[in-house]
């Protein structure tokens, strides 16, 4: 399988609808195949979300090259809770790109701009589970850092977090309750 270079420009990135729905389950298929770290059932953790309470669908994105569904992004609403109080955020999972069209900067392209849309929808914060050498690429840093932790066993280096706004985390700790779906 050879890789096609691609100039970013050309890279359209845009919300997620229906007709979408069975070319981006191949994509997520195909992207995650090789993972070793994966269960390999991403593509179902997306069905999944998309009929969730917690789905918010201006977070659902495709990247489109030369009329091909090449990537795709999905964030879904969180919560972070300790005894005292809970907050709303965020939860990254997954990011997917083609296996030929990855390392070319489309992960990161879907990254910013559901950063982007969140900020705009007044959100503070994202969680993620992911590759620390990664994810900091785009500001994340370890959840720990901030208080925060799983509600499982992880090596704290693979939870990471980011503020979207200044000290969008500074007031908040506890443990990530991620919806039901991510378990299924």
């Amino acid at each position: 399988m050879s890789n096609y270079i691609i100039n970013k420009s050309t890279i359209h990135i845009r919300k997620e609808t229906s007709t979408y729905y069975n070319e981006v389950h191949t994509l997520i298929k195909e992207a995650f195949k090789n993972v070793d770290v994966s269960d390999h059932r991403e593509q179902f953790l997306v069905e999944n979300l998309r009929k969730s309470e917690n789905f918010i669908p201006e977070f659902s994105l495709v990247a489109e090259y030369e009329s091909k569904i090449v990537g795709h992004i999905l964030l879904t609403r969180i919560k972070i809770k300790n005894q005292f109080q809970q907050y709303e955020s965020l939860a990254l999972a997954p990011v997917s790109v083609l296996p030929q069209y990855q390392n070319q900067g489309i992960g990161g392209l879907l990254i910013k701009t559901a950063h982007k849309i969140a900020r705009k929808l007044q959100f503070k914060s994202v969680i993620l589970l992911g590759h620390p050498d990664y994810y900091p690429k785009f500001g994340y840093k370890k959840a720990s850092d901030f208080g925060i932790k799983l509600p499982f066993e992880v090596p704290l280096e693979y939870c990471m977090a980011i503020e979207l706004v200044e000290n969008g985390l500074s007031e908040v700790s506890g443990t990530v309750e991620y919806p039901k779906e991510f378990y299924c």
